[in-house]
Order: C-alpha cells, then structure tokens, then sequence
C-alpha cells in the first residue's frame, strides 16, 4: 500500500474508552451508540435463551445474572467513513484493575456521569488515570430527564474534579418533567426533546436559535433561563482549543439523556471531529543491556502491538482464549509471521478477529489504533509486545500488588486438572491474581476487590467444573522482587521461602502480613528491591537480563 492510503487509513481511527461509576448509565450509552452508527439493529441485540434483553456489552453469564459488567469488551463500529474502536469497561471498583489496563490501549475517553450525582468515587479513581496519562477526556452528562442538579452546578465540580476547564458543546433546556431539549453550540441549534427509547437522530425536530422569539414563545421561561445560564458558562469558560483537549488540559461537555436517544448523536460526531486518531506509544529498546525509551509513531510500517486483555472461554464451546492487541503501528494481514517479544517464540493464532461483544468477523486488514483478537491455546500474556521482527517492549500496563487474599480449597480432589486449567487461564486473564506458593501448599488468590473472588468462584464452577470454597489466610499484601545478583536473590528466599510465591507470569513475590513486614525485610537485606507495580520487576529483571 502507498504510504499517503496507510496514513490515511490510520488517520481514520479513533480509539476510545467509556468510563463511568457504576449506574450512571455507560453500558446504555455504549448500546446507543453503536444503534446511531448502524451497527447493531436493536439496543440490548444479545439476547438470552428464553429472549430477555441483555446489553451488548455485557456477555459473560454472571454479568447477565447481576446485571453489572465485569469484564471490559471490545467493540468496532463505522461511522462517518470513521473507524471507531469503543472499549467498554467495568464502572464497580473491584474490577478497576482491568478498567486501568484498558485505558492504556486508547487514544481518548468518553466519561459519563450521572447529573443527578455528579463525579462520584469510581469516576475520580479513572480520572486519576486518564490525567497520569494526559489521555483526553470528553464529557456526558446523562439523565438530563431526570430530577438533576443545575448544569453549572455539575460544571463547576467537574472542573474541580477533574482540575482542567470545562467547554459545553451543548446546554440543557429545562431538567426533570420540563426537560425541553439541547442547545447544540456548534451548530447553533435547538434539538427538541421527546421520551421513548425508539427515536433516531433524525426523529427529533432541530430549530435554529437565531429563531428566539419562535423557541421563547414555545418553551417560554424555561428557554430564557437556559440562555441565561449558558451564556454564563460560555462567558466563564476558555474559548475551545483543540490542542489543549488533546494535552489532556480542557474537556468539551455535553449533555442528553442515553435512555432516550437524546444527546447521543452529538457526542457520537464529536467522537469523529474531536477525538484523536492514534497517537505514538512509548515502548524500551535494549541497547548495552540497558533500556532505551523509543516512541513508536503510528504510521511506522513495522507492526508493533500490546496484549492489554486476554479472555478465557468467550466461546464456551471452544475452550478458547483471545488475546487483545492494540495495534501501535504497522498493518496486519492474514498470515504474515508475528513474534512474542518475551518469549521470542512466533506467534501462530488459530484466527484473528475484531469484536461485535461476542460476535466476531475475520480480520482482512488491520491498522494501527485498531483492536484485534488473536485466538490461541497459550503462550501470550497480558503486557506482551508483539511485532512483525523490532526487539521491543511496550510499558505502562498495570499489575498492582492485591491486598486482598483467599485460600482455593478444591472440594472435590478429583478436579485437580480442572483447577490448575480454570486458575492458570484466569490468572493468565488477569481476572484475578494466582500465586503458586514455592514450598507448596494451596493455590492463594489476590485480589483488588472483594468481588473478583466472586466472580473467579463462579467462572470455576461454570466454565470448568472445579467447585471451589474461598477461605481467608493472614496475607494482606505482596510485592514482587528483584535482586542484583542470583546470590542476593537466593540468600532471601532462603530467609523466608515460606513467604515466597509465584504469580501466572511466574514472577517471584513476597507475601506479607502487614506493611511492617516489607520494612523489616528491607532492612534486613538492602539490596532485595520490593516492587508494587509487577511492571517495575519486569523492567528490573529486564534490565539485568
């Protein structure tokens, strides 16, 4: 392909996650949008066997049952001749730690909030990491037919929330039962609200605000006042700057009401007109043994991509597992030779897919800033790089120490295999974390969230057959370790090889008691360096490689 068609091609792509505390209305957002770009013909298009609507995003059986998301999802649409990658992520706390991994593989983010609410504990958690990466951030204010606080009111705790001025893109017109419409400040018109779930974009009538005795004669005080407090905001607001948005430094604001198709269309264009296409991601080269921090442009020819997420058994009938890859750079076409950085093994998938929740199509061509799924029976783990032949590797994928621990007690012996498959693939998935203790004993589960637990306890029983009960133990942390030398490694596991374990990524951890117990170890062997973040061990023992 000419490079000017590979560029454009890349320029096309917008890659983003939509981010939420839980009930604030994401997973219905994520479903409308996907209806206003034409890819899926009905909200809630999943269906379970006796026909109850379940949403999109939303596959795996205990999701269904709850009624939550627990696993982030993946899903392609186009839109505008825009190819728009929608990442979906878990809104409840216990599963932040996949919600993190998600954000590293995405350009942008789309936040929801709920007005009646505003920014709420799990938004400010995912905040946090979208400003530690300067990821831009554009805002929806849902549920603007409900009883909610005033717009400038939500305004002015977003700015404080998330520390960047905030730029409306539309104005609510009424709220509750005198919800009257938006005021669209790009396109200077009105778009007139109506309830119901049925209605396109094209259903709702627009009326331009240059008609203002026509929109104060028909939504009298209700319209006034909404002129008068946008002209406030806009007044107290900077003037819109792409450049800033970009830097992560502003955030343009809309509001609507998901449940009613109201709002959506708008942030759907500005998803196309607003968000970035790909952007360079930072990646470490060994030169002299050391690593050298190399940025890898899109629009590079070599293929460069990151498992961010790997999922077990999204086709139960197969027993298989995906490997999700943000493609970085380069173009993927069926049958070209793939290597797995860690392991320098090639990689051979048995399909390579994009994503419609859990319908898949074969993947002909795929650029950077695209997600492709790489189907295999092992051998790839979350934070691999995986090129067409560059020796590099990605960083920035979180693995954070658990702080939370339970015993696996299998009830029935005779599932043994069963267990070790079901935990091997789950700690692989980063559902949960599995430690493997080094002088033996029962299997220890570490978790972020009292939740996973749950989860990893049903997804046993049902995906593998391995009933389960979950017992507490006295650990309360780990940290992963990395020594200078083979000998200072081996004087401490041999100090405390009770405490030792390794994890799915067989990266050796020090299991803890209490925060004493790190100190202690510390200063009994200065030369130990105790690591929080799996990533900082992987670097180490990288570096010292």
């Amino acid at each position: 392909m000419a490079n000017g068609l590979f560029t454009d091609e890349v320029r096309r792509r917008r890659t983003f996650a939509i981010i939420s505390h839980p009930d604030a209305g994401k997973t219905t957002l994520t479903e409308k949008l996907l209806l206003f770009s034409g890819a899926i013909q009905i909200a809630g298009s999943v269906k379970a066997r006796k026909a109850s609507r379940h949403a999109t995003s939303d596959w795996m059986e205990i999701e269904k049952q709850r009624g939550i998301s627990v696993a982030s999802s993946v899903m392609q649409m186009v839109y505008r001749e825009h190819v728009i990658n929608l990442l979906d992520t878990p809104g409840h706390k216990d599963f932040s730690e996949d919600t993190y991994r998600v954000l590293t593989a995405v350009d942008s983010a789309l936040m929801v909030i709920d007005a009646a609410n505003g920014v709420e504990a799990q938004t400010r958690r995912l905040i946090e990491v979208c400003r530690q990466r300067d990821t831009p951030i554009i805002t929806f204010v849902n549920k603007m037919d409900r009883e909610v606080r005033e717009p400038l009111d939500i305004l002015d705790e977003v700015e404080r929330e998330l520390g960047m001025p905030c730029v409306p893109m539309t104005w609510p017109v009424g709220q509750g039962k005198t919800f009257r419409g938006i005021m669209n400040l790009r396109t200077h018109a009105m778009t007139v609200f109506e309830s119901g779930s049925e209605r396109l974009p094209q259903d709702f009538e627009t009326i331009a605000l240059t008609e203002r005795d026509t929109l104060t004669r028909r939504f009298g005080a209700d319209f006034e006042s909404a002129m008068e407090s946008m002209e406030l905001a806009t007044g107290a607001s900077p003037t819109w700057d792409r450049e800033a948005f970009l830097a992560g430094k502003q955030t343009p604001v809309f509001f609507g009401s998901g449940v009613n198709n109201f709002g959506v269309m708008e942030v759907l264009d500005a998803l196309v007109d607003l968000a970035p296409s790909p952007r360079s991601r930072t990646s470490t080269t060994m030169v002299n043994r050391q690593p050298v921090v190399k940025e890898i442009q899109p629009d590079d020819k070599d293929f460069a991509g990151v498992v961010f997420k790997v999922q077990a058994n999204m086709d139960a009938n197969h027993r298989d597992r995906i490997a999700f890859v943000r493609m970085a750079s380069g173009k993927y076409t069926p049958g070209m030779k793939l290597k797995v950085q860690r392991t320098g093994k090639e990689l051979r998938p048995t399909s390579v897919v994009t994503f419609m929740s859990q319908r898949r199509e074969a993947v002909e061509e795929a650029y950077a800033g695209d997600i492709v799924g790489f189907t295999t029976h092992g051998g790839v783990q979350l934070g691999d790089t995986i090129t067409d032949g560059a020796s590099l590797q990605f960083t920035g994928l979180p693995f954070f120490a658990p702080e939370l621990f339970m015993t696996v007690i299998l009830r029935n012996p005779l599932r043994t295999k069963q267990l070790q498959q079901g935990l091997a693939q789950l700690g692989e998935e980063g559902a949960i974390q599995v430690f493997r203790p080094e002088v033996g004993g029962p299997m220890l589960l570490g978790a972020v969230g009292q939740l996973q637990f749950e989860v990893v306890q049903h997804r046993l029983k049902t995906e593998y057959d391995a009933d389960v009960r979950l017992e507490g133990c006295q650990y309360t942390g780990a940290r992963w370790i990395t020594a200078d030398t083979p000998a200072e490694l081996r004087a401490f596991t041999d100090a405390y090889p009770a405490r030792m374990a390794r994890d799915a990524a067989d990266t050796l951890a020090y299991l803890c008691t209490s925060p004493y117990d790190v100190r202690l170890a510390q200063e009994r062997f200065p030369k130990i360096h105790f690591h929080p973040l799996r990533e900082h061990a992987g670097l180490a023992l990288q570096s010292a490689g």
